[in-house]
């Protein structure tokens, strides 16, 4: 078998998240896991067509523009699919250094540990100085 026998025009497959799929937002240079959110095809096709990262705000209910109030953007770098074309994976250019809301670098910044959670990341803005709140 080899590495082309998959067909390459196959893009997610969004029928198996019954319309949104995982995507991981990875920094491109440092490969730290910067967020999880959901796309759905309208926001998948945004991000391919725009080159900055554009998910679905399941809260919201609409398409969430990365940076749209922070100004700390996405830029698309590399997008990939699992082999089963259920997960995104984009690598990105982390813009304004926070890809946290909290205005942390990674919203990954607690770690479980035998006394509880520990924060072990570094707060790059605080959130009501960014968003008002």
């Amino acid at each position: 078998m080899s590495d082309t026998d998959a067909p390459a025009d196959q893009g997610p497959d969004f029928d198996r998240g019954n319309g949104l799929l995982p995507a991981i937002a990875q920094d491109a240079e440092t490969g730290d896991v910067l967020m999880m959110a959901y796309m759905s095809p309208e926001s998948y096709a945004e991000t391919l067509r725009t080159g900055r990262a554009v998910y679905y705000s399941r809260s919201r209910k609409r398409l969430w523009r990365k940076g749209e109030e922070s100004g700390n953007v996405q830029r698309v770098k590399a997008v990939l699919l699992d082999c089963d074309r259920d997960t995104i994976l984009l690598k990105v250019e982390q813009v304004g250094g926070a890809a946290c809301h909290e205005g942390y670098r990674s919203c990954f910044y607690r770690q479980v540990t035998p006394e509880g959670l520990t924060v072990v990341g570094h707060r790059v803005f605080h959130p009501a100085d960014v968003y008002g709140r």
